[in-house]
């Protein structure tokens, strides 16, 4: 059969081709669905399968789990093993097995013998038969699962075997559980249909979205397909190659998607470009950057080999995300001169901006000046000089009768020029301090050293009004062109810049060294000479002004002594004052001897005062706030009681080394008012360091208090350190390079007083004990070498007693302390103190405590929790001092 002969076949075979063709999706949308839900299909029905063969695989390991539970429960019985043990193991074990399986939810309970012979079973006829499935490794005494067919039951099961051991460890039985397949995925076939109906839901859903994509499709490529598409295409790239401008497609890894003809004539691309990255094809620098970051560009300006070129580039995006960009180009050759004049107008504004930003970053004239001097070399000169006057560095109103100025900043040149270095002294240029130059803008331009290729220099004043604070230089040199009267304007705008942020400079300046002066004389320059504690201490001021940092060694009376930290919020003047008036008030309260809680809440009254008075006079700004910790050491007992107001922890180093932060009450700031402030009280062994600080030094903007605290314990943690090391190990540690608070360090290490240098009498009430007492005291003198102050002493002695006995209540105790002076102090019962008074003339009393002043060096009273302690201090004679 010839088909040529026959038009029969191939009428029906050209019927069949269009049959099939007309069932072909034509477009690009069509083919999409027709694609993509046939994959959806696939992945779908795959999933529920996948779905289905976990179900049952995690319903067969529950069973393999609560078989296994159930043998290992009933093999660990105590009946099951006595059972075994019996002549007659079934007859406990069949009802015991056949409770447990209704009970477990599982299919049967086999109890056999290690040999395999049953002693229960489900069905009884089966008792005393052999296992067919071997029980090893149950056998050997390890328990097992595994899977076997029905055979005494219905349908394969997933069995579980336990050995059943006696006291000796021999197997004597072993207990198999099991749980038929059907039962352990009933769940699974109940559950069936509900997978079912989520596999057709997800198959429909599926379809619902991917015709929603496809409708987009559609709508975005017009119904078209891929023969309309290519022609649309071919179309769209004759029009690309027809026009006169320059057209660039990259996509958004900078490879070359399109370059028209124009471009390539423009840019002077070879053919072979396409798909090929924009920094691998030989294009300028400009042109390259600009097109590989794909930034905007509206009509930049780029010279490529003799053209100037317009460009125009816009990136491209999708839904957000980055595709590339598109840039066009445009050859604008003529308009050269003119690109020219603005770049060089850019240029110099661009200068100015950058000084702007570069210069005046901070309060440091010098850096200020070295700024600028970075800044304009090499953009504006190839050598900048710039030169302040001495009383301007030092804060002071520049005087027109003392023209010394330093150099303060140099950038550029050789270093062989004749040109003065930093910090040396430089004379005035006399032209520019009288105001001459161009325009009367005081700017003088001549060639001072040709032989070392520096033609040309431009000197400006650094004027504010009518105020010079120095010059600055503008030096070029071999074949940079001199300067033209643009540039000399250009110099004058950098000048004032300049000149505006050194006055700033030199205002903070003098501001600073007053209120540092102000503090330096308000803080103590030396420690007073006590014996309770060897301190050293440390005052570090900010760059950026002085704060209010204090701290204080107060002696006290009874050879106690008081260790005092505070920190007054805010920098300046007003800060130092702030900190003198409250480090007066401390030390007043101290010499109330006051105890630690009682003198901080005293001062926090004076600062709500304090606050109050000076928000009254300016305006509502009263004090922001203040902190303080206040310490008492006592080197006859040995205890420290200290109170913080919102201080940082004190840090103590114990003699072997050990650093701890003891845990204070937490009191609130000095200034907040109507909360109690609480104190602690700690013993401190001989030679501890007691560590007190501002927050300035554990804690910045660039770090947190826990690990300034951190670096504190580990800088501390080092035994034998003197007082004054161990100031210089915590600053050579945590002190920043620039610190922007300022920093106040004080470290005590205790001392104890010998207690051969302490005695103490309890007394009654009697008037008889004074005459023993004098006696008494006589004889500890003697024994100290104090001869001479005995009757002195006893005077003293003789007066404070009968004082506590006549007026006073309570047990009564007399206290020798040998010192740095001799101590004599009465205790009582009693909250009223004596008060020094002149007697007249007719008055049979009132002159005691009148002699006793007049015979110690000083005297007071201090109040404890039992009432009140009567102190003299005498000054030891010449011959006991050292003793």
């Amino acid at each position: 059969m010839k088909w040529s002969r026959s038009g029969k076949w191939t009428d029906r075979f050209s019927a069949g081709r269009r049959a099939l063709s007309a069932l072909a999706p034509r477009s690009i949308a069509a083919q999409v669905f027709a694609l993509v839900t046939a994959i959806m299909l696939f992945f779908v029905i795959a999933g529920a399968v996948t779905l289905v063969a976990q179900a049952k695989r995690s319903s067969e390991d529950q069973a393999r789990g609560r078989a296994l539970a159930v043998s290992e429960a009933l093999a660990h019985t105590p009946e099951v093993r006595r059972a075994l043990e019996s002549d007659d193991p079934s007859t406990p074990l069949q009802p015991l097995a056949q409770s447990v399986r209704r009970h477990a939810d599982v299919d049967y309970v086999v109890i056999t013998a290690p040999n395999g012979v049953r002693f229960t079973h489900p069905n009884p006829e089966e008792i005393g038969k052999k296992v067919e499935q071997s029980l090893s490794p149950a056998t050997e005494g390890r328990a097992f699962t595994d899977r076997v067919p029905g055979q005494t039951i219905s349908a394969a099961s997933i069995r579980a075997a336990v050995p059943v051991k006696d006291s000796a460890g021999r197997v004597i039985g072993i207990v198999n559980t099991g749980v038929t397949i059907p039962n352990a995925t009933h769940d699974i076939d109940r559950g069936m249909p509900l997978i079912l109906g989520i596999t057709g839901a997800a198959l429909l859903l599926s379809a619902g979205a991917v015709a929603l994509v496809t409708r987009r499709l559609r709508r975005q490529t017009h119904g078209l397909g891929t023969a309309e598409l290519t022609r649309m295409y071919e179309h769209q790239d004759a029009v690309l190659h027809s026009v006169r401008e320059g057209i660039v497609i990259t996509d958004d890894d900078g490879r070359l998607l399109l370059v028209n003809d124009e471009a390539r004539r423009l840019l002077d691309l070879a053919e072979n470009t396409q798909g090929r990255h924009v920094t691998e094809v030989g294009l300028g620098p400009e042109v390259g950057e600009l097109l590989s970051t794909r930034r905007v560009a509206n009509d930049e300006v780029i010279e490529v080999s003799d053209r100037l070129l317009a460009v125009n580039q816009r990136p491209a995006e999708r839904r957000g995300r980055p595709m590339g960009a598109v840039a066009t180009l445009r050859d604008t050759t003529e308009l050269r001169a003119l690109a020219d004049r603005a770049d060089v107008a850019r240029q110099r504004l661009r200068l100015l901006y950058d000084a702007s930003v570069a210069v005046g970053t901070s309060l440091d004239m010098r850096r200020t000046a070295q700024e600028l001097a970075q800044v304009a070399v090499p953009r504006f000169a190839d050598i900048v000089t710039v030169d302040l006057l001495e009383s301007v560095l030092a804060g002071d109103e520049p005087r027109d009768t003392d023209p010394r100025m330093r150099r303060v900043a140099r950038a550029g040149g050789r270093e062989d020029a004749p040109l003065a270095r930093v910090g040396e002294r430089v004379g005035f240029d006399e032209a520019v301090r009288r105001g001459d130059g161009a325009d009367g803008r005081a700017a003088v331009s001549h060639a001072p050293y040709p032989e070392y290729g520096i033609h040309s220099l431009l000197t400006v004043p650094l004027r504010v009004g009518r105020v010079v604070l120095g010059q600055v230089g503008f030096w070029r040199t071999d074949d940079t062109p001199p300067f033209d009267d643009d540039e000399q304007s250009l110099a004058h705008d950098l000048a004032s810049h300049l000149a505006a942020c050194v006055e700033n400079g030199r205002r903070f300046t003098g501001e600073h060294a007053r209120a540092l002066d102000l503090q330096q004389s308000l803080l103590p320059r030396d420690l007073p000479e006590q014996t309770a504690v060897d301190a050293a201490f440390r005052y570090l001021p900010a760059v950026t002004g002085v704060g209010g940092d204090w701290y204080d060694v107060i002696p006290l009376s009874s050879a106690r002594v008081a260790l005092v930290v505070g920190d007054v919020v805010g920098q300046g003047l007003r800060a130092a004052a702030t900190m003198g008036r409250l480090r007066t008030a401390v030390q007043n309260f101290s010499a109330l001897d006051l105890p630690p809680d009682d003198l901080l809440a005293h001062l926090d009254e004076l600062v709500i005062r304090l606050d109050r008075d000076a928000a009254a006079s300016n305006g509502g700004d009263g004090i922001i706030g203040a902190t303080c910790l206040y310490a008492i050491y006592d080197p006859v007992s040995r205890r420290c009681v200290l109170a913080r107001a919102g201080h940082p922890l004190p840090a103590l180093v114990r003699p072997d080394g050990s650093v701890e932060f003891p845990p204070l009450p937490a009191g609130p700031p000095l200034g907040l008012g109507g909360l109690p402030f609480e104190t602690a009280d700690i013993e401190l062994p001989e030679g501890s360091s007691l560590v007190l600080y501002t927050d300035g030094l554990v804690e910045d903007r660039d770090r947190e208090i826990t690990a300034g605290l951190d670096r504190l314990g580990t800088a501390l943690a080092h035994p034998g350190r003197t007082p004054e090391e161990t100031c210089q190990a915590v600053t050579d540690a945590l002190l920043p390079e620039r610190p922007k608070d300022d920093i106040a360090l004080l470290v005590a290490r205790t001392n104890a007083l010998d207690a051969r240098h302490v005695v103490r009498w309890d007394l009654e009430a009697d008037p008889s004990v004074c005459a023993g007492m004098r006696a008494s005291v006589t004889e500890q003198l003697a024994q100290w070498n104090l001869g001479e102050l005995a009757f002195t002493t006893e005077l003293v002695v003789s007066e404070l007693l009968g004082n506590a006995i006549r007026h006073a209540s309570g047990p009564i105790q007399l206290r020798l302390l040998r010192n740095r002076s001799l101590i004599c102090e009465v205790a009582d019962g009693s909250t009223i103190a004596p008060h020094l008074r002149s007697a007249a003339s007719s008055d049979e009393g009132g002159r005691g405590l009148f002699l006793v002043a007049q015979l110690v060096t000083s005297w007071g009273t201090r109040y404890t929790s039992t009432g009140k302690v009567i102190w003299t201090e005498q000054t030891l004679p010449p011959t006991a001092r050292g003793g």
